[in-house]
């Protein structure tokens, strides 16, 4: 609780500072998140308030925010969304947090028709909304093993206004997928067991480990995903699946494996290996 009245900029100023303290980048960043979250408004429009005193229980529930974050807890999951693609898609405890990395994928499955699309382990279904909500006449699929995160999805199909033309399915891979799709895409767990420990507090400790993870080598799903792929996927249709930065060689040579041509590796804005796409033989 405070004692003064304080200004939005002061409240900015100081909880930045002790985010510093506690050793957590982009602190500037992420407390004008947290503070345009508290007031309703687009981050950029912060500016017009910086003058303005902050009331009691608005700066409780920020400071409350920045408790949070000093803690490790990403911003999205304390706000409960995340900008993806340009729309704002719910996250909770039981989906992956959309990175910006994934929106390679989204683009690469933009670059060529298609009419009806599979997305596999859907988690807060961020790809296939996407691509419904920017191809109005696409009609998709979405699996995923966990009832909770299939809610999160329904919610955001609903939320931009696709759930119309999106079927939500629990399924372990092709389990519950019949059908044939001329797109096929997958953002599916494929950190080594092994460099689960090297990974950040925020993605570690609040990212669903069924999501990050196969237990093992980090190619599990692709070998399932590819092993199954030419029930599904529509001669001339094309598998698209986001992939770590060492990935490449392995994942291209899984697709290959299936049969699949025009095996490429596409990659991210830094420059990393991030997406494999393939095409099945016409």
């Amino acid at each position: 609780m405070r004692t003064a009245p304080l200004t939005v900029q002061l409240a900015l100023l100081g909880a930045a500072k002790r985010l510093e303290l506690a050793g957590i980048a982009g602190a500037q960043r992420d407390v004008r998140y947290l503070m345009a979250h508290v007031m309703g408004l687009e981050r950029d429009r912060l500016s017009i308030l910086m003058s303005e005193v902050i009331d009691p229980e608005p700066f409780d529930r920020f400071a409350s925010m920045v408790e949070k974050r000093m803690q490790g807890v990403p911003v999205s999951r304390i706000i409960g969304e995340r900008l993806f693609y340009g729309r704002r898609f719910k996250v909770a405890d039981a989906v992956l947090d959309p990175r910006p990395e994934t929106e390679v994928l989204v683009e690469a499955a933009l670059d060529a028709p298609f009419t009806r699309l599979l997305d596999l382990g859907t988690g807060s279904g961020c790809i296939a909304v996407t691509l419904l909500a920017e191809r109005e006449q696409v009609t998709g699929m979405a699996g995923d093993l966990s009832d909770a995160a299939l809610a999160v999805a329904g919610e955001n199909a609903a939320r931009h206004g696709v759930s119309d033309r999106l079927t939500l399915v629990q399924s372990d891979w092709y389990g519950a997928t019949p059908g044939n799709f001329d797109l096929v895409v997958s953002n599916p767990p494929y950190i080594a067991e092994a460099e689960m420990q090297g990974l950040s507090v925020e993605v570690r400790d609040h990212d669903p480990r069924m999501a990050l993870t196969d237990g093992g080598d980090g190619l599990s799903a692709y070998r399932a995903i590819t092993a199954g792929i030419n029930a599904v996927l529509s001669p001339g249709g094309r598998l698209l699946v986001e992939i770590g930065p060492t990935q490449g060689g392995a994942v291209s040579a899984l697709f290959r494996g299936a049969g699949l041509e025009d095996v490429r590796v596409l990659p991210d804005l830094d420059g990393r290996d991030r997406v494999v796409s393939g095409y099945r033989p016409t």
